[in-house]
């Protein structure tokens, strides 16, 4: 079987035409999405970047393979048993490979992140440029298209194409940003919404995007007002469509290898971004819907049917389950991903009842996500002060996330909360569970890690003496004050 997994950061399916987005920023993945299958409620189990990449690596949730956070205590990615490598606990590139898959992937993200058990595993590993991510589609495909010219015809290979061009800064010709001048943008956030946001100081927060003097002019410099918001969702938008121009080319190579409609297309992302959702914009840094819930699409010639779209909940490490699962491999005992390949088959298929999902580099979270509820436990605020230690969202009356109504159903919040322990109380009774990389973040002090105080320097020289202010009073019996002593 010849596999290509698309992966592509800081995706949000509501910016896909193929997920009903207004404009026709995917035409070329609408193909794919066409005559395979989609998937409506995928969720990375952990973010950002390294937690969720980590995963994707692993088959393991954040809270098990270690990096919970892109550096410092609680970042560290837990090898299983030391020296060597594990049989119940394989790479899931090794565990490809081990059984005869050719692997290759085309990443810099072990560059970027200093993520060096990113490499292990795969046969080839293409990082391009030195850019450590900031390359655009047609630098990776550069180099993409003239492997799969010599080497797409051949079988049983697992190819990881990474795509960074929806990840700010957004570095594309500005005509793809342009072709949606004349298209409208989604109604949230309004003038009113947008207005109240401008008290926020955090980072990328409304009046502080905080890109410097330098951006291009795909960015605004800050969101004053709904037209500035189109300037970046145009921007974000444009993105999209370059990236998805190359993976045209892709198809378009695929055609002329007479290969097009044989191979096995799984197209996702690390993790999604923030577009106004608690007044944070163009970033991942929370547990919360805008950053966890992420594309899936499936296409699995002579399996998918096409046209199908799936409901039920999915775990990032559930897609690496079921590619395992696909290819006629026993999935690892040790990996947390559930395989839905039934579902792929059109065979009866719940999904999980409900997801458990974190994240400790800029706000020291865990979510709990059911059809109708979103819960966050906020265990440190970080760098995002304005988060409330419960919170409580209905998705359904409020998907936009603006309402907190945790003293509102307080019987809610006590069945999240208990879901919440009843999976932390699953995860240390693993045999390999060694400890929470949520705990280490908290106990070493999460804003050593987070530079709040590089923050605090920025926000005075960019004159917002107030938002520094708040960041010194929230820390200055801790770690931060031996910075200002001096």
């Amino acid at each position: 079987m010849r596999i290509i997994y698309l992966d592509i950061d800081s995706l949000r399916p509501d910016h896909m035409s193929c997920y009903g987005y207004n404009r026709k920023t995917t035409p070329n993945i609408d193909k794919i999405a066409s005559s395979g299958m989609i998937f409506n409620s995928c969720y990375t189990a952990s973010s950002p970047c390294v937690p969720s990449r980590a995963s994707f690596m692993s088959g393991r949730f954040g809270i098990n393979h270690g990096a919970l956070t892109h550096w410092g205590p609680g970042g560290e990615f837990q090898y299983p048993e030391g020296d060597g490598h594990s049989e119940e606990v394989p790479f899931f590139s090794r565990h490809l490979r081990n059984a005869g898959y050719k692997t290759v992937t085309f990443s810099t993200f072990g560059d970027r992140h200093h993520a060096w058990w990113y490499f292990a595993g795969w046969n080839e590993v293409h990082t391009h440029t030195l850019k450590e991510g900031n390359e655009n589609a047609d630098e990776v495909n550069a180099s993409v298209i003239p492997w799969l010219k010599q080497h797409g015809k051949e079988d049983n290979y697992f190819l990881h194409i990474q795509y960074w061009d929806p990840h700010a800064f957004y570095t594309y010709p500005i005509a793809y940003m342009e072709q949606f001048k004349d298209e409208p943008v989604k109604p949230f956030p309004d003038e009113a919404e947008i207005a109240n946001q401008q008290h926020h100081s955090f980072p990328r927060s409304a009046s502080f995007l905080h890109w410097g003097n330098k951006y291009p002019a795909t960015m605004p410099g800050q969101i004053t007002n709904r037209s500035d918001f189109k300037h970046l969702i145009d921007g974000y938008d444009g993105g999209i469509s370059y990236m998805d121009k190359h993976v045209g080319e892709l198809l378009n190579t695929l055609q002329e290898l007479g290969i097009e409609d044989e191979v096995c297309f799984i197209i996702s992302a690390d993790h999604a971004e923030s577009m106004g959702e608690q007044g944070i914009y163009v970033e991942h840094p929370s547990a919360t819907e805008a950053v966890h819930h992420i594309p899936l699409i499936i296409r699995v010639p002579g399996v998918t049917q096409p046209g199908q779209v799936v409901d039920g909940f999915v775990y990032n490490v559930d897609v690496i389950a079921t590619i395992t699962d696909l290819v006629g491999l026993k999935v690892p005992s040790g990996w947390d991903g559930k395989s839905f390949l039934p579902a792929l088959k059109g065979e009866h298929w719940n999904g999980r009842d409900y997801l458990v999902m974190d994240h400790a580099l800029y706000v020291c979270q865990r979510a709990v996500r059911d059809e109708k509820w979103y819960f966050i436990r906020t265990y440190h605020p970080g760098l995002y002060l304005h988060f409330d230690e419960v919170i409580l969202y209905d998705m359904v009356n409020d998907p936009n996330q603006t309402v907190n109504l945790a003293s509102d159903y307080p019987d809610v919040v006590k069945e999240m909360d208990h879901r919440l322990s009843t999976w932390l109380h699953e995860q240390a009774r693993r045999p390999d569970y060694k400890v929470d990389p949520m705990q280490k973040v908290l106990e070493t002090g999460p804003w050593k890690y987070l530079k709040a105080e590089d923050w605090v320097r920025r926000l005075e020289q960019a004159g917002w003496n107030e938002a520094a202010n708040n960041i010194k009073r929230k820390y200055q019996r801790e770690a931060l004050q031996p910075a200002y002593d001096g």
